[in-house]
């Protein structure tokens, strides 16, 4: 009796030791999984969505001269308005792994960078600085923003950078200026935002956002169209 006993707690011992191990190794694999599936920004993050992603069309064509902002298509369309506060989108790009600047960092965390209180879906619309008809190397911000807006062109709610950060992880080589209003530093330097992918993984950066700064005129930007020229589109199109 004392050794069918002993073979059986030994037996037991061994079946829960087995049972231990196999549950350890199924919470690593859990953890693992979601580590690879939340850290979407990171450099490994990206070679993954290159391989499980459609990869997103390329925006290098030769500069056509915009007329009208509502001649230029949808370049994409993103969700804002879907965290309570700025450090929910915060914890939430952090968690995709995505690289957040100084001056990002700096700006999201600003008073004056808010978050929508309401899910809104809002429509980009891409165009280089080429595109609406400068012709020297580099132009001054506000010239740009100038012409946009003459166009049809509206300036982005700053919450539009670190959202599409989230929702575009199949970001090529490259970078998007987001035509929003510039914000403060504590210094009080303004700053405007700029998703980037730069081949080590997706960043939300910032950049000299003052009148005069000199822009790329290859540089392309993210704009929305304004009511105006929402209204004579649809004008246009019911004609």
């Amino acid at each position: 009796m004392d050794r069918t006993a002993a073979r059986e707690s030994g037996y037991h011992a061994t079946q829960r030791g087995g049972i231990l191990i196999i549950a350890m190794l199924c919470t690593a694999c859990i953890v693992l999984f979601a580590s690879e599936a939340s850290a979407r920004c990171t450099a490994r993050g990206v070679l993954q969505n290159r391989l499980t992603l459609k990869p997103a069309p390329s925006v290098k064509t030769p500069p056509v001269l915009v007329k009208s902002a509502f001649a230029v298509p949808v370049w994409r369309t993103i969700t804002i308005g879907t965290f309570a506060n700025s450090f929910a989108l915060l914890n939430a790009l952090d968690a995709a792994g995505c690289g957040i600047g100084g001056l990002a960092g700096e700006i999201l965390v600003r008073p004056a960078f808010t978050v929508g209180t309401t899910k809104t879906n809002v429509e980009l619309f891409a165009v280089s600085a080429a595109e609406l008809g400068f012709q020297t190397d580099t132009a001054p911000l506000a010239d740009i923003y100038a012409r946009a807006q003459q166009l049809g062109f509206g300036l982005a709610a700053a919450e539009v950078a670190p959202q599409l950060r989230l929702q575009y992880f199949d970001q090529p080589m490259g970078e998007f200026v987001i035509g929003m209003e510039p914000i403060k530093t504590w210094t009080g330097e303004p700053v405007i935002l700029t998703v980037a992918n730069g081949g080590a993984g997706l960043v939300l950066i910032g950049r000299d956002g003052s009148a005069d700064a000199e822009i790329p005129v290859a540089s392309r930007f993210l704009f929305v169209r304004s009511n105006e020229a929402a209204l004579a589109k649809a004008v246009h199109g019911s004609q």
